[in-house]
């Protein structure tokens, strides 16, 4: 069976919004980094995944950082055109914030010595970056 055009087009549209959007978000994930970087925190890693089971979704973070004091810092970064929808901040609900926390703890596992941590998100709505530290509990 041959697909339609309408087929087709879309399943090439959505390939391409998938990359754009990508796009977008490792380039908001290099603007935070940027600027936590430049507030002297140090990066420890990258999109830490944490693959999901049969009846969980998977978790990832966006980057895990060490601030001055020795608190590893797991981090959220969430971007948006503009605030009409609520904003970015606004957008790492609590569905979210269960999967980055079970993430974070399964990245602890692998430490001989747990420091202390927290959980920050840096929201860049449109040109605006704000950096939420202590955003939610774990």
């Amino acid at each position: 069976m041959v697909k339609g055009w309408g087929a087709v087009l879309r399943q090439k549209l959505a390939a391409v919004t998938a990359l754009s959007t990508k796009a977008i978000g490792d380039s908001a994930e290099d603007r935070a980094l940027d600027y936590l970087q430049q507030q002297g925190l140090r990066l420890v890693c990258r999109n830490y995944r944490l693959a999901g089971g049969p009846r969980q979704r998977g978790a990832e973070i966006d980057l895990i950082l060490q601030d001055g004091d020795g608190t590893l810092v797991f981090t959220e970064v969430r971007a948006r055109r503009s605030v009409r929808q609520g904003g970015a901040a606004a957008s790492v609900l609590p569905a979210k914030q269960r999967r980055i926390v079970r993430a974070a703890q399964h990245y602890l596992m692998g430490l001989a010595v747990q420091p202390p941590c927290r959980f920050d998100v840096v929201a860049i709505d449109g040109e605006d970056l704000q950096w939420l530290q202590g955003a939610f509990d774990g």
